[in-house]
């Protein structure tokens, strides 16, 4: 019985950290690559920061994660709240779908992984 619960807790972070490591490509891509091109609402500062802090936080969440960090768990709730964050600014911006729903995945991971 211990043994399987130690399977899904090991299959949780690592959905876990792919969720994040997916979060951090997106928001730093779409960042880089579609709000700069777009221009207006999506560069302006307030979103254009948050987008480059979620980034930042998942990557973080999910390097704590790699390396075994105990820790890991309270940067999980701050990558979560971040994540929520992000989603409802992409959402506000518009045209930002796949960083909406990568920021809810990872949202979503991540308080699993905080809990």
């Amino acid at each position: 019985m211990e043994r399987t619960v130690t399977q899904t807790s090991n299959s949780e972070m690592q959905a876990c950290i792919d969720a994040c490591l997916s979060c951090y490509q997106t928001c730093l891509g779409m960042a880089s690559n579609h709000c700069l091109t777009a221009g207006g609402r999506h560069v302006e500062p307030e979103h254009f920061r948050l987008m480059l802090s979620c980034a930042e936080a998942c990557r973080t969440c999910a390097h704590l994660m790699l390396i075994g960090s105990a820790i890991h768990r309270h940067q999980c709730a701050a990558c979560a709240e971040i994540c929520a964050a992000c989603a409802a600014s992409c959402e506000q911006v518009g045209d930002m779908d796949d960083c909406v729903q990568a920021c809810r995945h990872c949202e979503k991971t991540c308080r699993t992984m905080a809990a």
